[in-house]
Protein backbone atom coordinates (compact mmCIF):
# COMPACT_ATOMS: atom_id res chain seq x y z
CA UNK A 1 0.00 0.00 0.00
CA UNK A 2 2.67 2.50 -1.10
CA UNK A 3 1.35 5.81 -2.42
CA UNK A 4 4.01 6.31 -5.10
CA UNK A 5 3.36 2.87 -6.61
CA UNK A 6 -0.40 2.76 -6.91
CA UNK A 7 -3.47 4.70 -5.92
CA UNK A 8 -4.81 3.58 -2.56
CA UNK A 9 -8.20 1.87 -2.86
CA UNK A 10 -10.88 2.49 -0.27
CA UNK A 11 -13.95 0.31 0.24
CA UNK A 12 -16.85 1.91 2.08
CA UNK A 13 -19.63 0.12 4.00
CA UNK A 14 -22.48 2.54 4.89
CA UNK A 15 -24.90 1.38 7.58
CA UNK A 16 -27.72 2.94 9.55
CA UNK A 17 -30.34 5.64 9.23
CA UNK A 18 -30.60 8.56 6.78
CA UNK A 19 -28.54 10.74 9.15
CA UNK A 20 -25.76 8.18 8.83
CA UNK A 21 -26.22 8.19 5.05
CA UNK A 22 -25.43 11.92 5.02
CA UNK A 23 -22.30 11.30 7.11
CA UNK A 24 -21.28 8.52 4.71
CA UNK A 25 -21.72 10.82 1.72
CA UNK A 26 -19.56 13.50 3.34
CA UNK A 27 -16.83 10.98 4.11
CA UNK A 28 -16.94 9.60 0.58
CA UNK A 29 -16.51 13.11 -0.80
CA UNK A 30 -13.49 13.70 1.46
CA UNK A 31 -11.99 10.38 0.38
CA UNK A 32 -12.48 11.12 -3.32
CA UNK A 33 -11.15 14.68 -3.07
CA UNK A 34 -8.03 13.36 -1.34
CA UNK A 35 -7.23 11.33 -4.45
CA UNK A 36 -8.02 7.86 -3.13
CA UNK A 37 -9.80 5.40 -5.41
CA UNK A 38 -13.19 4.33 -4.08
CA UNK A 39 -13.90 0.72 -4.94
CA UNK A 40 -17.22 -1.09 -5.07
CA UNK A 41 -15.48 -4.20 -3.72
CA UNK A 42 -14.80 -3.53 -0.01
CA UNK A 43 -13.71 -7.14 0.47
CA UNK A 44 -10.66 -6.41 -1.65
CA UNK A 45 -9.44 -2.90 -0.80
CA UNK A 46 -6.40 -1.30 0.78
CA UNK A 47 -8.61 0.37 3.38
CA UNK A 48 -12.17 -0.49 4.41
CA UNK A 49 -14.26 2.13 6.22
CA UNK A 50 -17.34 0.85 8.07
CA UNK A 51 -19.72 3.66 9.02
CA UNK A 52 -21.70 2.07 11.83
CA UNK A 53 -25.07 2.40 13.53
CA UNK A 54 -25.56 1.76 17.24
CA UNK A 55 -29.16 2.84 17.91
CA UNK A 56 -30.62 -0.49 19.03
CA UNK A 57 -29.33 -4.03 19.53
CA UNK A 58 -30.04 -5.33 15.98
CA UNK A 59 -28.27 -2.30 14.44
CA UNK A 60 -25.30 -2.82 16.75
CA UNK A 61 -25.19 -6.51 15.83
CA UNK A 62 -25.26 -5.67 12.11
CA UNK A 63 -22.43 -3.17 12.57
CA UNK A 64 -20.30 -5.60 14.56
CA UNK A 65 -20.91 -8.24 11.90
CA UNK A 66 -19.71 -5.88 9.15
CA UNK A 67 -16.63 -4.95 11.19
CA UNK A 68 -15.75 -8.58 11.86
CA UNK A 69 -16.16 -9.40 8.18
CA UNK A 70 -13.77 -6.59 7.24
CA UNK A 71 -11.25 -7.78 9.83
CA UNK A 72 -11.54 -11.35 8.50
CA UNK A 73 -10.73 -10.01 5.02
CA UNK A 74 -7.73 -8.26 6.54
CA UNK A 75 -6.50 -11.51 8.06
CA UNK A 76 -6.59 -13.21 4.64
CA UNK A 77 -4.61 -10.32 3.12
CA UNK A 78 -7.43 -9.09 0.87
CA UNK A 79 -7.76 -5.95 3.01
CA UNK A 80 -4.89 -4.06 4.63
CA UNK A 81 -6.54 -1.62 7.04
CA UNK A 82 -9.95 -1.38 8.76
CA UNK A 83 -11.42 1.94 9.92
CA UNK A 84 -14.60 2.08 12.01
CA UNK A 85 -16.64 5.29 12.15
CA UNK A 86 -20.14 6.40 13.05
CA UNK A 87 -22.51 5.97 15.97
CA UNK A 88 -21.15 2.69 17.31
CA UNK A 89 -17.66 4.21 17.44
CA UNK A 90 -19.11 7.12 19.39
CA UNK A 91 -21.08 4.81 21.67
CA UNK A 92 -18.39 2.24 22.50
CA UNK A 93 -15.11 4.10 21.89
CA UNK A 94 -12.10 2.09 23.05
CA UNK A 95 -14.35 -0.84 23.98
CA UNK A 96 -15.01 -1.39 20.28
CA UNK A 97 -11.35 -2.16 19.63
CA UNK A 98 -11.42 -4.66 22.49
CA UNK A 99 -14.54 -6.36 21.15
CA UNK A 100 -13.10 -6.81 17.67
CA UNK A 101 -9.35 -7.30 17.44
CA UNK A 102 -7.74 -6.09 14.25
CA UNK A 103 -9.37 -2.66 13.87
CA UNK A 104 -6.81 -0.05 12.83
CA UNK A 105 -8.76 3.13 13.64
CA UNK A 106 -11.90 4.04 15.60
CA UNK A 107 -13.11 7.55 14.88
CA UNK A 108 -15.87 9.53 16.56
CA UNK A 109 -18.54 11.61 14.87
CA UNK A 110 -16.59 14.84 15.24
CA UNK A 111 -13.76 13.37 13.15
CA UNK A 112 -16.00 12.63 10.17
CA UNK A 113 -14.39 15.25 7.94
CA UNK A 114 -10.89 14.06 8.86
CA UNK A 115 -11.40 10.61 7.36
CA UNK A 116 -8.98 11.20 4.47
CA UNK A 117 -6.25 12.32 6.84
CA UNK A 118 -6.72 9.20 8.96
CA UNK A 119 -6.55 6.98 5.87
CA UNK A 120 -3.37 8.75 4.81
CA UNK A 121 -1.80 8.17 8.24
CA UNK A 122 -2.69 4.48 8.05
CA UNK A 123 -1.27 4.17 4.54
CA UNK A 124 2.05 5.67 5.64
CA UNK A 125 2.20 3.26 8.58
CA UNK A 126 2.06 0.36 6.09
CA UNK A 127 4.94 1.33 3.83
CA UNK A 128 6.93 -1.55 5.28
CA UNK A 129 4.76 -4.58 4.54
CA UNK A 130 6.49 -6.57 7.29
CA UNK A 131 5.84 -3.92 9.95
CA UNK A 132 3.38 -5.03 12.63
CA UNK A 133 1.13 -2.50 14.31
CA UNK A 134 1.89 -3.08 17.98
CA UNK A 135 0.73 0.31 19.22
CA UNK A 136 -2.96 -0.54 18.77
CA UNK A 137 -5.55 1.28 16.68
CA UNK A 138 -5.81 5.02 16.16
CA UNK A 139 -8.48 6.29 18.56
CA UNK A 140 -9.95 9.70 17.84
CA UNK A 141 -11.86 11.48 20.61
CA UNK A 142 -15.65 11.38 20.47
CA UNK A 143 -17.58 14.54 19.65
CA UNK A 144 -18.82 14.92 23.24
CA UNK A 145 -15.26 15.01 24.52
CA UNK A 146 -14.05 17.53 21.97
CA UNK A 147 -16.99 19.89 21.84
CA UNK A 148 -19.20 19.23 24.82
CA UNK A 149 -22.85 18.23 24.66
CA UNK A 150 -24.27 21.75 24.51
CA UNK A 151 -21.71 23.51 22.31
CA UNK A 152 -20.92 20.80 19.76
CA UNK A 153 -20.59 22.06 16.23
CA UNK A 154 -23.33 21.55 13.68
CA UNK A 155 -21.91 19.52 10.79
CA UNK A 156 -21.65 21.27 7.44
CA UNK A 157 -23.02 18.66 5.05
CA UNK A 158 -22.27 20.48 1.81
CA UNK A 159 -20.11 18.78 -0.80
CA UNK A 160 -21.32 15.19 -0.64
CA UNK A 161 -20.80 12.20 -2.89
CA UNK A 162 -24.37 10.92 -3.01
CA UNK A 163 -25.06 7.24 -2.54
CA UNK A 164 -28.76 7.84 -3.15
CA UNK A 165 -29.94 8.19 -6.75
CA UNK A 166 -28.96 11.64 -7.99
CA UNK A 167 -32.55 12.86 -8.32
CA UNK A 168 -33.28 12.70 -4.57
CA UNK A 169 -31.26 13.36 -1.46
CA UNK A 170 -31.47 13.78 2.29
CA UNK A 171 -31.20 17.28 3.75
CA UNK A 172 -30.24 17.26 7.43
CA UNK A 173 -31.32 20.39 9.29
CA UNK A 174 -29.94 19.70 12.77
CA UNK A 175 -27.82 17.37 14.86
CA UNK A 176 -28.42 15.79 18.26
CA UNK A 177 -31.54 15.72 20.40
CA UNK A 178 -32.77 17.41 23.58
CA UNK A 179 -35.62 14.96 24.19
CA UNK A 180 -35.08 12.48 26.96
CA UNK A 181 -37.09 9.49 25.83
CA UNK A 182 -36.31 6.78 28.37
CA UNK A 183 -35.58 4.14 25.72
CA UNK A 184 -33.34 6.16 23.40
CA UNK A 185 -29.54 6.34 23.14
CA UNK A 186 -29.37 9.13 20.56
CA UNK A 187 -28.75 12.07 22.95
CA UNK A 188 -25.84 10.20 24.54
CA UNK A 189 -24.38 9.43 21.10
CA UNK A 190 -25.06 12.57 19.08
CA UNK A 191 -25.22 15.13 21.87
CA UNK A 192 -27.52 18.06 22.49
CA UNK A 193 -29.78 19.46 19.77
CA UNK A 194 -28.07 21.95 17.42
CA UNK A 195 -29.86 23.58 14.49
CA UNK A 196 -28.09 24.45 11.27
CA UNK A 197 -28.36 28.10 10.34
CA UNK A 198 -31.14 28.65 7.74
CA UNK A 199 -28.69 30.15 5.26
CA UNK A 200 -26.51 27.03 5.46
CA UNK A 201 -29.51 24.77 4.86
CA UNK A 202 -30.60 26.91 1.90
CA UNK A 203 -27.07 26.76 0.45
CA UNK A 204 -26.97 22.99 0.80
CA UNK A 205 -30.41 22.65 -0.78
CA UNK A 206 -29.29 24.82 -3.71
CA UNK A 207 -26.18 22.67 -4.11
CA UNK A 208 -28.15 19.42 -4.14
CA UNK A 209 -30.72 20.74 -6.61
CA UNK A 210 -27.98 22.11 -8.87
CA UNK A 211 -26.51 18.61 -8.90
CA UNK A 212 -29.82 17.17 -10.13
CA UNK A 213 -31.97 16.49 -7.07
CA UNK A 214 -35.67 17.23 -7.55
CA UNK A 215 -36.71 15.76 -4.19
CA UNK A 216 -35.22 16.70 -0.82
CA UNK A 217 -36.12 14.72 2.28
CA UNK A 218 -35.79 16.79 5.44
CA UNK A 219 -34.25 14.79 8.30
CA UNK A 220 -33.17 15.38 11.89
CA UNK A 221 -33.43 13.56 15.19
CA UNK A 222 -36.38 15.84 15.97
CA UNK A 223 -37.45 17.89 12.96
CA UNK A 224 -40.15 19.91 14.73
CA UNK A 225 -37.62 21.21 17.28
CA UNK A 226 -35.73 23.04 14.54
CA UNK A 227 -34.70 26.60 15.37
CA UNK A 228 -35.51 26.62 19.08
CA UNK A 229 -31.84 26.79 20.05
CA UNK A 230 -31.52 29.70 17.59
CA UNK A 231 -34.39 31.48 19.37
CA UNK A 232 -36.33 31.32 16.10
CA UNK A 233 -40.10 31.61 16.17
CA UNK A 234 -41.82 28.82 14.21
CA UNK A 235 -38.42 27.67 12.95
CA UNK A 236 -39.54 24.73 10.84
CA UNK A 237 -42.40 26.68 9.29
CA UNK A 238 -40.02 29.48 8.36
CA UNK A 239 -37.57 26.97 6.91
CA UNK A 240 -40.26 25.34 4.74
CA UNK A 241 -41.17 28.77 3.38
CA UNK A 242 -37.51 29.47 2.65
CA UNK A 243 -37.00 26.17 0.83
CA UNK A 244 -40.15 26.83 -1.18
CA UNK A 245 -38.07 29.47 -2.97
CA UNK A 246 -35.47 26.98 -4.27
CA UNK A 247 -35.83 26.91 -8.04
CA UNK A 248 -36.19 23.53 -9.76
CA UNK A 249 -36.99 21.76 -6.49
CA UNK A 250 -40.19 19.75 -6.97
CA UNK A 251 -40.74 17.80 -3.77
CA UNK A 252 -39.88 18.66 -0.17
CA UNK A 253 -40.64 15.85 2.29
CA UNK A 254 -40.70 16.21 6.09
CA UNK A 255 -39.49 13.22 8.10
CA UNK A 256 -39.23 12.52 11.86
CA UNK A 257 -41.79 15.04 13.08
CA UNK A 258 -42.05 14.76 16.87
CA UNK A 259 -45.83 14.91 17.43
CA UNK A 260 -45.75 17.37 20.34
CA UNK A 261 -44.04 19.94 18.10
CA UNK A 262 -46.66 19.95 15.33
CA UNK A 263 -48.85 23.01 15.82
CA UNK A 264 -51.46 24.90 13.82
CA UNK A 265 -48.85 27.16 12.20
CA UNK A 266 -46.81 24.24 10.89
CA UNK A 267 -49.89 22.43 9.58
CA UNK A 268 -51.01 25.58 7.74
CA UNK A 269 -47.52 26.13 6.33
CA UNK A 270 -47.38 22.61 4.91
CA UNK A 271 -50.91 22.88 3.54
CA UNK A 272 -50.04 26.15 1.77
CA UNK A 273 -46.57 25.14 0.58
CA UNK A 274 -45.96 24.72 -3.14
CA UNK A 275 -43.26 22.09 -2.65
CA UNK A 276 -43.89 20.33 0.66
CA UNK A 277 -45.62 17.09 -0.28
CA UNK A 278 -48.75 15.96 1.56
CA UNK A 279 -46.81 13.37 3.54
CA UNK A 280 -45.87 13.47 7.21
CA UNK A 281 -43.73 11.01 9.12
CA UNK A 282 -44.86 11.26 12.77
CA UNK A 283 -43.35 8.62 15.09
CA UNK A 284 -45.83 8.35 18.00
CA UNK A 285 -44.31 5.20 19.62
CA UNK A 286 -47.42 4.33 21.67
CA UNK A 287 -50.85 5.66 22.72
CA UNK A 288 -51.30 4.40 26.28
CA UNK A 289 -50.98 7.45 28.54
CA UNK A 290 -49.09 5.54 31.23
CA UNK A 291 -46.69 3.99 28.71
CA UNK A 292 -46.06 7.39 27.13
CA UNK A 293 -45.29 8.88 30.56
CA UNK A 294 -42.87 6.04 31.26
CA UNK A 295 -41.26 6.65 27.88
CA UNK A 296 -40.74 10.28 28.87
CA UNK A 297 -42.93 11.61 26.10
CA UNK A 298 -45.36 14.52 26.62
CA UNK A 299 -48.09 13.13 24.36
CA UNK A 300 -51.38 11.57 25.40
CA UNK A 301 -53.79 9.47 23.40
CA UNK A 302 -56.26 12.34 23.21
CA UNK A 303 -53.57 14.75 21.98
CA UNK A 304 -52.46 12.28 19.31
CA UNK A 305 -56.03 11.71 18.21
CA UNK A 306 -56.66 15.47 17.90
CA UNK A 307 -53.39 15.92 16.01
CA UNK A 308 -54.35 13.33 13.40
CA UNK A 309 -57.82 14.83 13.07
CA UNK A 310 -56.41 18.36 12.66
CA UNK A 311 -53.87 17.29 10.04
CA UNK A 312 -56.47 15.41 8.02
CA UNK A 313 -58.96 18.26 8.31
CA UNK A 314 -56.40 20.71 6.89
CA UNK A 315 -55.14 18.27 4.23
CA UNK A 316 -57.65 15.54 3.34
CA UNK A 317 -55.14 14.01 0.91
CA UNK A 318 -52.37 13.71 3.51
CA UNK A 319 -50.43 10.47 3.74
CA UNK A 320 -49.39 9.61 7.30
CA UNK A 321 -46.54 7.33 8.36
CA UNK A 322 -45.76 6.48 11.96
CA UNK A 323 -43.45 4.32 14.05
CA UNK A 324 -44.56 2.29 17.05
CA UNK A 325 -42.86 0.30 19.78
CA UNK A 326 -44.21 -2.87 21.38
CA UNK A 327 -43.09 -4.61 24.53
CA UNK A 328 -42.06 -1.51 26.47
CA UNK A 329 -41.55 -2.38 30.16
CA UNK A 330 -44.88 -2.73 31.92
CA UNK A 331 -46.94 -2.96 28.72
CA UNK A 332 -49.98 -5.08 29.53
CA UNK A 333 -52.26 -6.99 27.18
CA UNK A 334 -54.85 -4.27 27.73
CA UNK A 335 -52.43 -1.48 26.81
CA UNK A 336 -51.36 -3.36 23.72
CA UNK A 337 -55.00 -3.79 22.72
CA UNK A 338 -55.42 -0.04 23.21
CA UNK A 339 -52.59 0.48 20.73
CA UNK A 340 -54.13 -1.93 18.22
CA UNK A 341 -57.50 -0.19 18.45
CA UNK A 342 -55.87 3.19 17.86
CA UNK A 343 -54.15 1.87 14.74
CA UNK A 344 -57.49 0.58 13.47
CA UNK A 345 -59.00 4.03 14.09
CA UNK A 346 -56.11 6.09 12.69
CA UNK A 347 -55.68 3.99 9.54
CA UNK A 348 -52.11 5.08 8.96
CA UNK A 349 -50.95 4.79 5.36
CA UNK A 350 -47.60 3.33 6.45
CA UNK A 351 -46.35 2.05 9.75
CA UNK A 352 -43.07 0.78 11.09
CA UNK A 353 -42.81 -1.15 14.32
CA UNK A 354 -39.97 -2.45 16.44
CA UNK A 355 -39.66 -4.34 19.67
CA UNK A 356 -38.35 -2.62 22.78
CA UNK A 357 -34.66 -3.30 23.40
CA UNK A 358 -33.20 -2.57 26.86
CA UNK A 359 -30.32 -0.40 25.71
CA UNK A 360 -27.50 -0.03 28.21
CA UNK A 361 -27.44 3.42 29.82
CA UNK A 362 -31.12 4.18 29.20
CA UNK A 363 -33.65 4.55 32.01
CA UNK A 364 -36.02 2.09 30.40
CA UNK A 365 -33.44 -0.71 30.55
CA UNK A 366 -33.81 -0.81 34.33
CA UNK A 367 -37.58 -0.45 34.58
CA UNK A 368 -39.62 -3.23 36.19
CA UNK A 369 -42.05 -5.29 34.16
CA UNK A 370 -39.71 -6.25 31.31
CA UNK A 371 -41.76 -8.07 28.66
CA UNK A 372 -40.54 -11.50 27.47
CA UNK A 373 -39.09 -11.55 23.95
CA UNK A 374 -41.65 -14.05 22.69
CA UNK A 375 -44.49 -11.78 23.82
CA UNK A 376 -42.85 -8.81 22.12
CA UNK A 377 -42.64 -10.75 18.88
CA UNK A 378 -46.26 -11.92 19.10
CA UNK A 379 -47.40 -8.33 19.61
CA UNK A 380 -45.26 -7.06 16.75
CA UNK A 381 -46.67 -9.72 14.41
CA UNK A 382 -50.26 -8.92 15.41
CA UNK A 383 -49.73 -5.19 15.00
CA UNK A 384 -48.13 -5.52 11.58
CA UNK A 385 -50.88 -7.88 10.40
CA UNK A 386 -53.46 -5.30 11.51
CA UNK A 387 -51.62 -2.59 9.59
CA UNK A 388 -51.21 -4.84 6.56
CA UNK A 389 -54.97 -5.15 6.19
CA UNK A 390 -55.30 -1.35 6.38
CA UNK A 391 -52.52 -0.75 3.86
CA UNK A 392 -53.87 -3.31 1.39
CA UNK A 393 -57.36 -1.79 1.62
CA UNK A 394 -55.98 1.70 1.02
CA UNK A 395 -54.14 0.43 -2.05
CA UNK A 396 -57.35 -1.06 -3.43
CA UNK A 397 -59.02 2.32 -2.94
CA UNK A 398 -56.34 3.95 -5.12
CA UNK A 399 -57.12 1.82 -8.18
CA UNK A 400 -58.32 4.15 -10.92
CA UNK A 401 -56.58 7.23 -9.50
CA UNK A 402 -54.08 9.24 -11.54
CA UNK A 403 -50.82 9.93 -9.73
CA UNK A 404 -47.77 12.02 -10.50
CA UNK A 405 -44.82 9.70 -9.94
CA UNK A 406 -41.09 10.23 -9.68
CA UNK A 407 -39.19 7.44 -11.45
CA UNK A 408 -36.43 5.95 -9.29
CA UNK A 409 -35.11 3.18 -11.54
CA UNK A 410 -35.64 1.51 -14.89
CA UNK A 411 -34.21 -1.98 -15.33
CA UNK A 412 -33.07 -3.60 -18.55
CA UNK A 413 -36.20 -5.71 -18.81
CA UNK A 414 -38.28 -2.52 -18.69
CA UNK A 415 -39.42 -2.86 -15.08
CA UNK A 416 -39.77 0.63 -13.66
CA UNK A 417 -39.98 1.61 -9.99
CA UNK A 418 -41.44 4.98 -9.19
CA UNK A 419 -43.08 6.76 -6.25
CA UNK A 420 -46.01 9.11 -5.83
CA UNK A 421 -45.88 11.82 -3.15
CA UNK A 422 -47.15 9.40 -0.51
CA UNK A 423 -44.16 7.08 -0.77
CA UNK A 424 -40.88 8.07 0.86
CA UNK A 425 -37.72 6.61 -0.66
CA UNK A 426 -36.26 3.41 0.73
CA UNK A 427 -38.83 2.90 3.53
CA UNK A 428 -42.21 2.86 1.78
CA UNK A 429 -43.83 0.91 -1.03
CA UNK A 430 -43.38 1.82 -4.71
CA UNK A 431 -45.31 2.19 -7.94
CA UNK A 432 -44.43 -0.42 -10.56
CA UNK A 433 -44.80 -0.13 -14.33
CA UNK A 434 -43.24 -1.70 -17.40
CA UNK A 435 -43.72 1.33 -19.63
CA UNK A 436 -40.60 1.78 -21.73
CA UNK A 437 -41.03 5.55 -21.91
CA UNK A 438 -40.12 6.08 -18.24
CA UNK A 439 -36.72 7.56 -17.41
CA UNK A 440 -35.02 7.60 -14.03
CA UNK A 441 -35.21 10.96 -12.30
CA UNK A 442 -38.19 12.16 -14.35
CA UNK A 443 -41.83 12.59 -13.39
CA UNK A 444 -44.61 10.68 -15.12
CA UNK A 445 -48.39 10.80 -14.88
CA UNK A 446 -49.72 7.33 -14.30
CA UNK A 447 -53.00 5.59 -13.62
CA UNK A 448 -53.21 2.98 -10.86
CA UNK A 449 -54.45 -0.24 -12.50
CA UNK A 450 -53.84 -2.76 -9.71
CA UNK A 451 -52.53 -3.33 -6.21
CA UNK A 452 -49.69 -5.77 -5.60
CA UNK A 453 -49.52 -6.23 -1.83
CA UNK A 454 -48.00 -2.99 -0.50
CA UNK A 455 -47.05 -1.75 -3.98
CA UNK A 456 -49.17 -0.13 -6.67
CA UNK A 457 -49.15 -1.19 -10.33
CA UNK A 458 -49.46 1.85 -12.59
CA UNK A 459 -49.71 2.59 -16.29
CA UNK A 460 -48.17 5.73 -17.73
CA UNK A 461 -50.69 8.06 -19.31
Amino acid sequence: MVENRHKITVGFVPLGCPKNVVDSERMLAEIAQAGFAITTEPDNADVVVVNTCGFIAPAEAESLGAIRHAVDCKRTGAVKKVVVAGCLSEKLGTELARRVEGIDAVIGLAQRDNIAQIIRILSHSSRDSDRKTSDGPIMSPPCRATAGPSTGRVPDDRCRLLITPGHWAYLRISEGCDRRCSFCTIPSIRGRFRSKRPELIRAEAEELVAAGAVELNIIAQDTTYYGRDLKASNGLSALVKELDKVAHLAWLRLMYLYPAGIDKTLIETIAESEKAVRYLDIPIQHVSDSILRSMGRPDTKDKLRRLIENVRCAMPDIVLRTTLMVGFPGETDRQFEELINFVRWARFDALGCFRFYPESGTRAAGLPGQVPDEVKQQRLDELMLTQQKIAFAKNEDRIGQTLRCLVDSVERDGLCRARFYGQAPEIDSVCITRDGRARSGHFIDAKVIAAQDYDLVVEQI
